[in-house]
């Protein structure tokens, strides 16, 4: 008889997974230490992105030709989308490594690349002073940070689900997420006081900088909490366990293919709203709502605000839920908000607008939140840091990277200002069947033995953590 209380029963036998256990004092201390150090490097990956999100229209002006703003703010965000070719790379590098040689070794080097580029952006050269060589160190810089943050987010997540008990996965997962809206929102309220304490002119000389040095000393305090870290208990099982030959990109994907090809279709619904909500609506309320910046700013930091709020109750419910229920839940808000959430951030008022933003916050933070532990959930330790990051990053590539481009462009083509939403709402549905064909996997221990993991077939209802009994 199949028994869900036994999910966290490793396949290879009766004994209980250590990741099935209570947590002890001296546990959640571990616990708690662990999902700081991670989320620090989270935060400096996503306080860059929304950096330069906010202040896209002034690093347009900066460092791209002047006399047409539409075609600079364009190009701005094209560098924007092309940082993110770098992530996939960046993702099957430091996933291969991090799969050989431990997570928290590549998570210290992928907070030191990415404070290290996000920095550089604080310092370069502008057009005016060096032409065109501005834009391609800026791009470069941008690159930099894509090819390491490509090891960064799914990298976290999955040193956080490892040390995490079975039964509560999602909750400690959903604190990932909590510090990307935190970043986010540290971003956009430091960006408002800038603006708010520094005149037009200061602020388009120099202040506008301080957002991107402040990721050297954030870094280097990363860096050290993440290099007194324990490596995770899964890896630590891994390496206890007879020799086994570390499995090569195509093993990787010709035996998790299904489950590969089923999650980026989900993920890429967690991409676009993620960046949709966090970065182009800001920019949506100033060009299309025609607010101050003032204004776009709150209300974003509002909803942002609104964000991390939620991240733990989703987790909590997806916890008590399942991963299906939670994934439909998710695109469906999003299908369902988007197109009151652009009316009213478009509106150009303060309260509307980050009534909007927060409508769509909604459906992006379910998303994100079972994003997080589903990319550790769907693939076993062996390959679990290449298979996520893979899935991970090539979903962002190809729709986060590139939704502010393309929505400006579809407005641009379209002349209609809710032209996006259509564009999220097909993706979404695409992420709805996507989603819907993972295997449930809210009780599966991440330490179970590889037989447990390979390709379930597609659709399958069954709780593929449960044992018999």
């Amino acid at each position: 008889m199949s028994n869900n209380n036994d999910a966290s029963l490793s396949s290879s036998g009766p004994s209980r997974s250590p990741l099935s256990e209570p947590l002890s004092p001296e546990r959640r201390k571990a616990m708690h230490q662990v999902i700081v150090a991670s989320a620090i490097g989270n935060f400096v990956e996503w306080f860059d992105f929304a950096t330069y999100g906010f202040l896209a229209i002034i690093i347009a002006q900066h460092f791209f030709p002047p006399g047409e703003p539409a075609l600079a703010l364009l190009q701005t965000f094209a560098v924007f989308a092309v940082s993110f070719a770098l992530r996939p790379i960046g993702g099957l590098f430091f996933g291969k490594l991090g799969d050989r040689i431990g997570r928290k070794r590549v998570l210290a080097i992928t907070i030191l690349m990415m404070a290290g580029a996000t920095a550089l952006i604080g310092v370069l050269p502008t057009y005016g002073a060096i032409g065109i060589a501005a834009p391609m160190l800026l791009a470069l810089a941008r690159c930099i940070q894509g090819f390491s943050a490509g090891g960064e987010y799914a990298g976290a997540c999955t040193y956080v689900l490892e040390h995490a008990p079975t039964h509560q996965k999602a909750r400690y997962g959903s604190l990932i997420p909590v510090s990307t809206f935190m970043a986010f929102g540290c971003a956009a309220g430091l960006t408002l006081l800038l603006s708010t304490v520094m005149s037009d002119g200061t602020m388009q000389a120099w202040g506008w900088r301080i957002p991107f040095l402040i990721a050297a000393p954030l870094g280097l305090i990363g860096l050290y909490m993440r290099l007194h870290l324990e490596e995770s208990p899964a890896f630590k099982a891994l390496q206890k366990a007879p020799e086994t030959p570390h499995a090569t990109l195509n093993e990787t994907v010709k035996t998790h293919g299904a489950t590969i090809v089923c999650l980026s279709a989900f993920i890429s619904a967690t991409a676009l709203s993620f960046y949709m909500f966090t970065t182009y609506l800001v920019t949506y309320m100033q060009v299309t709502g025609n607010a101050t910046r003032t204004t776009a700013l709150l209300a974003s930091l509002g909803a942002l605000v609104f964000s991390g709020l939620l991240c733990p109750v989703i987790g909590r419910l997806s916890d008590r839920i399942g991963r299906r229920s939670t994934i439909r839940g998710a695109c469906l808000c999003l299908m369902v908000a988007v197109f009151p959430a652009y009316y009213l951030a478009g509106s150009g008022e303060l309260l509307p607008a980050m009534l909007g933003a927060s409508l769509l916050a909604i459906g992006a933070v379910m998303c994100g939140v079972v994003t997080a532990v589903l990319l550790a959930e769907q693939f076993p330790t062996r390959v679990r840091y290449t298979a996520s990051a893979l899935c991970y990053n090539v979903a962002y590539t190809i729709f986060g990277g590139t939704a502010p481009l393309i929505a400006t462009w579809l407005i641009t083509l379209t002349g209609h200002s809710l032209a996006p939403a259509f564009y999220l709402i097909a993706i979404a549905l695409l992420a709805f069947i996507g989603g819907s064909r993972l295997p449930e996997s809210s009780q599966r221990a991440l330490d179970d033995n590889e037989a447990s993991w390979h390709d379930q077939p597609v659709g399958s209802h069954h709780k593929t953590a449960t044992t018999s009994s």
